[in-house]
């Protein structure tokens, strides 16, 4: 006999019942897919992102809320915002303006393991010395 099928019900936010209160956000391009960014999300920042469409995260560094490109100029547009199946990771679908990266690249992930290394496989965007007022770390 199969058993039925069981459809999760609604859910108004994602889970940050966790002692920090954040979430892990993942910024995706939303025409191509590819990941740009992983950064991280408390429901305040969530709830600024839903209200302006802007990214906005939460700085562990920082420890404040910070708008994705508020110093480079380099915003994310969301499309779309998703939650995993256990409410704990956000995925952001966004439209990229410039780079993703505090780097300079498109994504942050611009770095592949290629015979026990990581070797740097993009071209910057743009200078990080130009947008921040930190320089690029080596």
């Amino acid at each position: 006999m199969n058993s039925p099928t069981i459809e999760p019900g609604p859910i108004d936010e994602p889970a940050f019942g966790s002692a920090d209160g954040l979430l892990p956000a993942i910024a995706q391009d939303a025409d191509s897919g590819r990941v740009l960014m992983l950064a991280y999300m408390n429901r305040e920042s969530f709830a600024e992102t839903v209200r302006t469409g802007k990214a906005v995260y939460y700085s562990r560094s920082r420890q404040r809320l910070w708008v994705k490109g508020e110093e480079s100029g380099h915003f994310q547009q969301v499309v779309e915002i998703r939650i995993d199946c256990d409410a704990d990771a956000i995925l952001l679908k966004v439209r990229q303006t410039g780079a993703a990266c505090h780097e300079g690249y498109a994504s942050c992930f611009f770095r592949a393991l290629r015979d026990g290394r990581f070797e740097t496989t993009e071209q910057r965007l743009a200078d990080p010395a130009t947008i921040y007022n930190a320089p690029p770390r080596a």
